[in-house]
């Protein structure tokens, strides 16, 4: 593995993350209607209690 393809790996992770980031401030700024009608509070709460359940599991 040469040092530039982990730096592409690295700023390919990190676009990444930052583009998801960056649309879930947008869903969180619209209307709690408008994210109820588009599900987005179902979705944001499941992943957030599996990383909830996955971190308790890591620590027992």
């Amino acid at each position: 593995m040469s040092v530039l393809s982990s730096i592409g790996r690295i700023a390919t992770r990190y676009a990444t993350a930052r583009a998801r980031h960056r649309s879930e401030r947008l869903l969180l700024s619209l209307p709690a209607e408008l994210r109820r009608d588009i599900g987005f509070p179902e979705i944001f709460d499941a992943r957030n209690s599996r990383r909830a359940a996955t971190f308790s599991a890591k620590v027992i």
